[in-house]
């Protein structure tokens, strides 16, 4: 095990891979990022939630380099806000900022992209209100738009497609049998493939229907920390424990404070340079080793994500993950690892 000095990430186990959800903070010059090494390329933009105003400081793409020098895997968010061709089949400015990434990315290391919300996301933001999105599950704007590009700008660089749908009211919520239908026609016509992982914040929807579609195609249950979601562990007991991963792997999200608000934790975590106790949950800590434990016993691998608004620094949030895993595998004391199914067989890229 590579485990040296405090920020360094790689290498703690084969079965475990720790990253981040972006990347590019200038809080985190002085942990992950040298000093004064990227100050003619810093930019500043403004964020705005609600009534307030937030100054966000971030680095150059090149930054991704050193990156990788700490973490052993990496979610690019920004995918998720635009395909990365458009109807014409040009390139969006989407498509330029990852072609960007590719030129820098470490070959060997590892990217998961959050697939655009123009085909995840059952409703949309439009006029101030959140209205059906005519696109939601179209298969074939997803392979020409966005799966295809993807593979060609990034390669065997790209291990994973989270595909995250919104939280969905009780008002306006399908049936569990319903939502796995959906998901099972459109998991059908995509390209055949072992990096797709499916994030479902609804947790109603996380059944038995949906589950068997999962494994029938392959696809990951993502477990996600955030707002309105049970704690992991239960997450992941809905699903018997298993990893439904066609290829054997696990994506471990950490996100927000159970029960608190995106904005509310994007302001208190803001400017992402520090750890706030008030906010991370020492139980997301516990559960996520255990969850990890419990993938490495099926010879499984985790990708453990963590953003800012976890707990205000991730780089930090990482690191009492790692304390704790690194504890629980040289014998100190740990509870005892969930049971979990090795992964099951599935379709290979390009069947």
């Amino acid at each position: 095990m590579n485990s040296s000095g405090p920020f360094q990430f790689r290498d703690l186990h084969p079965g475990l891979f720790v990253g981040t959800a972006s990347d590019r903070y200038a809080g985190w010059i002085g942990q992950i990022y040298s000093p004064g090494r990227y100050d003619k390329g810093v930019k500043t933009r403004d964020k705005k939630l609600g009534d307030r105003t937030f100054q966000e400081t971030v680095l150059p793409v090149s930054s991704v380099e050193e990156y990788f020098e700490h973490f052993g895997v990496l979610e690019l968010d920004s995918t998720f806000y635009a395909l990365l061709l458009g109807t014409d089949g040009k390139p969006t400015p989407t498509w330029a900022l990852l072609s960007t990434y590719g030129r820098y990315i470490p070959d060997g290391d590892r990217v998961l992209l959050k697939v655009p919300q123009a085909v995840s996301a059952a409703h949309r933001m439009k006029g101030g209100r959140f209205v059906p999105n005519e696109t939601y599950l179209d298969a074939e704007i997803f392979t020409r738009q966005f799966y295809v590009p993807a593979c060609d700008l990034l390669g065997d660089r790209l291990h994973g497609f989270i595909f995250e749908q919104e939280y969905t009211p009780k008002n306006a919520r399908l049936t569990p049998e319903a939502v796995a239908r959906d998901m099972d026609a459109f998991f059908a016509r995509l390209p055949r493939d072992r990096r797709y992982h499916l994030e479902l914040r609804t947790e109603p929807y996380l059944r038995d229907p949906l589950f068997e579609v999962l494994q029938r195609h392959g696809v990951g249950q993502v477990l996600s920390h955030w707002t309105y979601l049970p704690p992991l562990r239960q997450q992941f007991a809905l699903s018997g424990n298993r990893v439904l991963n066609a290829g054997g792997e696990l994506v471990v999200r950490l996100l927000t404070p159970r029960g608190m608000k995106y904005a509310d934790a994007y302001a208190r975590a803001h400017p992402f340079a520090e750890l706030r106790e008030d906010m991370l949950d020492p139980a997301m800590v516990g559960e996520t080793v255990e969850v990890v434990r419990s993938a490495i016993q099926a010879k499984a691998r985790t990708n453990v994500i963590v953003n800012n608004r976890a707990g205000g620094n991730a780089p930090l949030i990482a690191q009492r993950i790692k304390e704790a895993f690194l504890c629980s595998v040289s014998g100190g004391p740990a509870r005892e690892p969930n049971r979990l199914n090795a992964p099951r067989s599935g379709r290979r890229a390009g069947e």
